[in-house]
């Protein structure tokens, strides 16, 4: 199962030898932002991190009309545990959301387990047949990305990978007892541990030389969740990201001098302002452009692969790719 780290009387220790100090890793992973997404969606979100994209998905949630009911009866809130076949942990560095998905359509019959009473019938359902229950929680969860997730993606996943950066470089100044201590305030480093306050597990666990997998997320503050008992799994521990606060803030960017030397200056206003997904008529609104002009100019930044659009309803949303971030990122005064 996943854990939800909280207050506990006292904490699980996660014991580390020199081997498990070389095998420890990070990765990203999209599959799990969809469920901690889902988490926020359903109250978890007690402090309003993500009340701006909460607020701007729901209503586009409801218009698509999707079934989420293979998705969401997995996902209760309040909860300590999420079935842990639900989100294995990543294999590569940064595997797609298809590659993630592939691997739960295969997920054996005996790993469809879960401790929690909550979710005992949706898994007893996916256990009656898993291929055709696997098949449409997968597409469930396919379908939730494409309106929820990918279009924020290109500046979540930079958040996630300059947090990774950061613990590189920490690592490469004070070594693993710094990147292991300095990653959350709940965890603590102390005589080769890790120690985790934990709300079911205590004492200490071994890793058995697997390492670690660290695993930023940014749904998941101010929590941690662990994914610890699973003999076929690196144990994995998904912990809040740095700047997380910073994620939903919308600023107003001035059109970069030298992005619009480049794509002309409409063209660059368009990628500028695009620091959330906006149809055409939104757009033609806050740039004070005709929506025919918005429409062509969207039209050539999406073949050069700086846009991507997202049929919501009748709606098409336009957001950054991540090479339209990276370019809007980089000529940022």
């Amino acid at each position: 199962m996943v854990q939800r780290q909280r207050s506990p009387s006292g904490p699980l220790e996660i014991d580390f030898t020199a081997e498990d100090v070389a095998r420890t890793r990070f990765a990203i992973s999209p599959l799990w932002e969809v469920v901690a997404g889902i988490r926020v969606l359903k109250g978890a979100d007690g402090h309003a991190m993500h009340r701006r994209w909460a607020d701007e998905v729901r209503p586009r949630l409801a218009a698509a009309k999707l079934d989420l009911t293979p998705l969401t009866s997995l996902v209760v809130v309040p909860t300590t545990t999420i079935p842990g076949f639900l989100v294995p942990p990543p294999a590569t560095p940064q595997p797609s959301l298809d590659l993630e998905l592939a691997v739960l359509r295969a997920t054996p019959p005996e790993l469809l387990r879960t401790s929690s009473p909550d979710t005992r019938a949706a898994v007893a359902a996916l256990r009656e047949d898993p291929g055709r229950a696997l098949g449409r929680l997968a597409d469930a969860i396919a379908g939730y990305w494409e309106i929820a997730v990918a279009p924020y993606w290109p500046g979540i996943l930079a958040l996630l990978e300059a947090d990774i950066a950061h613990r590189a470089r920490q690592f490469a100044e004070g070594g693993a007892e710094t990147l292991l201590a300095g990653l959350d305030p709940q965890v603590t480093w102390e005589s080769g541990a890790l120690q985790i306050p934990h709300c079911r597990q205590r004492g200490i666990r071994r890793l058995d030389g697997r390492g670690l997998l660290l695993v930023p997320s940014a749904f998941v503050w101010p929590r941690i969740f662990s994914v610890i008992g699973y003999d076929q799994w690196q144990p994995t521990l998904r912990y809040p990201p740095r700047g997380v606060a910073t994620l939903w803030e919308r600023r107003a960017r001035p059109c970069p001098s030298a992005l619009a030397g480049v794509l002309g200056r409409t063209r660059a206003l368009l990628l500028a302002v695009l620091d959330a997904p906006a149809s055409t008529t939104e757009l033609a609104r806050r740039t004070g452009h005709s929506p025919g002009g918005v429409s062509q100019h969207l039209t050539a930044l999406r073949s050069a692969g700086l846009v991507r659009g997202h049929r919501m309803g009748r709606t098409v949303f336009y957001a950054r790719t991540r090479v339209g971030e990276a370019l809007v990122q980089g000529c940022d005064p």
